[in-house]
Formats: structure tokens, C-alpha cells, sequence
């Protein structure tokens, strides 16, 4: 929505996307987060290494992230984001991608890309970064050589959270946005399905396993929701 120029300080009073500012760039609260018996309950087998307090202390630090808007928005997105972790990461029980034929399928080189010598950028940590330019994007971010030491990621519980916080709030992956901007600008749950990993799992309504992973995506976030006490909105499927 657009506004004239005259009633653009009034939209941004009132929160509204459209003067050159998106409600996802304006975090107005404290974020919400799940109490240790909640994040328990939602990931009863989790690995030691993905602990309550590395948790909340990761989304302290990270600005806007399910601190925009109003309380139920806030909710939602720290739905959405353990909705999804909780399938990229079999319900944090994963620190690396398991499969190993993989891993080193990694490496993007050409561009200015490049890859370590005898490193691998398979999937890693709740959101399973992965790809060489990634790491060294996720790295930058956070004031980390994940390029050259990208198992830290695996190793280090903040650093393994930052990185799925710093990819959740900035990058748009296959997708159109933001996982943070599909939330609270009422894209919906699928578009940060379709920013995490669009570009298997989007728009392909005839295949079987592509919609069983979506159904398992859904399924977390529905669980999440219930347990935060937030409906799920619209438009959960990419």
C-alpha cells in the first residue's frame, strides 16, 4: 500500500508498510520467547548442544526478530521460525546434514566465490546453513571466519543460532523475501518455506515427497502456534 506524501508520517505512526519503510524494519518490543518448559516441549530430544539459554540469548541479540508488532505478530514469528528449524533440523537433533554423500557438493567457485582448502559447506546448525558464499555472508554478519573454520557452526551453540537467526531476518534465499518479512508483512508461512528452501519444495503440486516435506514443515509450525497460543494465518503452503 502507498501512501501520499502528506499521511506518511501518520502510516508510520500506525506501523503501515508504504512510505519507503516496511513494519519489518521498525522491531517496537521486546521479543517474545517460549519459556524452557515450551522449547522442551517442542524439542523433547534435542541435542545437549542446542541449549534453552544459547537460544534466547542468540534472539536478544538480534534486532527485530519476533519483536515487531504486536504481541500476537511476535508470537507468530517465533512460531514460524521454530516451525521450520524444527523440520531443517529433525527437531534439533541434527548438527550436520545427514547426508554425507553430500557433503561436499557444497563449494559455489566463479564469480569471486571461492572454497577453503580441505573445507566442506554442507548443511549445518538449527536452519542447516549451507553453501560456501553463505558461510562467508553468515561469517561477515557475525564478525566470524565461517568461510575458513565453517564447523564452527556446528561446534559453537551462539554461533550456530546467529547463523539461523542472521538467515532468517536477512536473507531471501530462492524466495522473494525475508522469512522475517513474510511474517510480519502478512506474506504468510509458505513464502519462508520458499525462502529456506523454495527452490526444491515450491510450486510442485505432483510431487509426493516434495509435499510431504511441506506437510512436516506445517505440521511443526502448527504445533509451535497452538503451543503459543496464536493462530497460523494464511497461506501456509509456497
Amino acid at each position: 500500500m502507498k501512501f501520499p506524501a502528506c499521511l506518511c508520517a501518520l502510516a508510520a505512526a500506525a506501523g503501515l508498510a508504504g512510505c519507503g519503510t516496511p513494519r519489518s524494519a521498525a522491531p517496537d518490543a521486546a521479543p517474545f520467547l517460549p519459556t524452557p518448559a515450551q522449547f522442551e516441549r517442542l524439542f523433547p530430544e534435542r541435542l545437549p548442544f542446542y541449549g534453552y539459554e544459547g537460544f534466547a540469548a542468540a534472539v536478544r541479540s538480534m534486532p527485530g526478530f519476533a519483536s515487531t508488532g504486536p504481541e500476537a505478530l511476535r508470537r507468530r514469528e517465533m512460531a514460524a521460525f521454530l516451525g521450520q528449524i524444527a523440520h531443517e533440523s529433525d527437531r534439533l537433533r541434527a548438527l550436520r546434514e545427514y547426508a554425507r554423500e553430500n557433503w561436499d557438493h557444497y563449494c559455489r567457485s566463479g564469480g569471486g566465490d571461492s572454497c577453503a582448502p580441505g573445507r566442506q559447506y554442507y548443511g549445518r546448525g538449527p536452519i542447516q546453513l549451507s553453501w560456501n558464499y553463505q558461510y562467508r555472508a553468515a561469517g561477515q554478519a557475525i564478525g566470524v571466519d565461517l568461510w575458513s573454520e565453517p564447523d564452527l557452526v556446528a561446534t559453537d551453540p551462539k554461533i550456530a543460532w546467529q547463523t539461523a537467526l542472521w538467515y532468517w531476518m536477512t536473507q531471501p534465499g530462492p524466495g522473494r523475501m525475508t522469512s522475517h518479512a513474510a511474517i510480519v508483512d502478512g506474506f504468510g508461512f509458505g513464502e519462508t518455506t520458499r525462502s529456506i528452501n523454495g527452490a526444491l519444495e515450491c510450486d510442485k503440486p505432483a510431487d509426493e515427497a516434495v509435499q510431504r516435506k511441506l506437510a512436516r514443515r506445517i505440521g511443526f509450525y502448527r504445533e509451535a502456534a497452538a503451543l503459543f497460543e496464536v493462530d497460523v494465518g494464511e497461506r501456509l503452503a509456497c
